[in-house]
């Protein structure tokens, strides 16, 4: 049978996506060992897990890029969850790092035009997963400012201020949320999640990487395989199985 022929006789194949929309934290994701990696490994033939990090970017701007992200032709049946994780870089302390400092506010109207731009497009409260920022350890993260001449530009105090917000946002849009900056600091020792006080270490990406599947287990873990396994293919007559 031709390719063309064969294409015109089979439905086109579409993987539902899970989409993650953030920052470093985000787009780092997919590195080894990466929470990201191990969402695709959990869900490899059932889902496309899309990263969509922008490494430095704040919630200001990430509301401008998401409708060009997903759109209403696009979104309600392909989309089967999103994340929504910012706010490392939104904390950032106004009089040291203003570029990218968002104030706690406009943080918490942000987030909430992302989850309502998301809703206006059919993709339902049940599939977004807010994640707060993870906690700073703030002596690791001086020496990596200073490493580069800066100075210290963010503080744990306000980082769980924005946290907080993040977690109310959830609340008051129906939405489930992660909040990371909580658990975390549940470990007395939370350094160890860190690896340059920021952004996450193997164990921290393990450990976000449980977190959010225990979340996304019960709504995508009924999704079908897509082709059926290789013993259950007929191998006499393989367009009967596969088209």
């Amino acid at each position: 049978m031709a390719l063309a022929e064969a294409g015109a006789r089979g439905r086109l194949l579409r993987w539902p996506r899970v989409l993650l929309f953030g920052d470093s934290i985000t787009e780092y994701s997919f590195q080894e060992n990466g929470w990201g990696a191990y969402l695709a490994e959990k869900l490899v033939r059932k889902c496309d897990v899309v990263n969509r990090g922008i490494s430095g970017y704040n919630t200001r701007w990430a509301k401008l890029i998401l409708p060009r992200l997903i759109t209403e032709s696009t979104s309600a049946d392909s989309i089967a969850a999103v994340t929504i994780f910012f706010g490392a870089n939104d904390s950032a302390l106004k009089e040291l790092n203003p570029k990218q400092h968002v104030p706690l506010e406009e943080y918490a109207a942000n987030l909430k035009s992302m989850v309502q731009y998301l809703k206006s497009v059919d993709i339902t409260a049940d599939r977004i997963i807010l994640i707060t920022p993870p906690p700073l350890q703030e002596s690791a993260w001086e020496k990596a400012c200073l490493a580069k001449g800066d100075k210290l530009n963010r503080c744990n105090a306000t980082t769980g201020q924005y946290a907080q917000a993040c977690v109310q946002v959830a609340r008051e849009c129906g939405t489930d949320v992660l909040d990371l900056w909580t658990l975390m600091q549940k470990n007395q020792d939370y350094s160890s999640y860190l690896s340059d006080g920021l952004h996450l270490s193997t164990k921290g990406n393990s450990f976000l990487a449980a977190q959010l599947w225990s979340r996304l287990e019960n709504k995508l873990s009924a999704l079908p395989s897509l082709l059926p396994y290789w013993r259950d293919v007929d191998h006499t007559n393989p367009e009967a199985s596969l088209l």
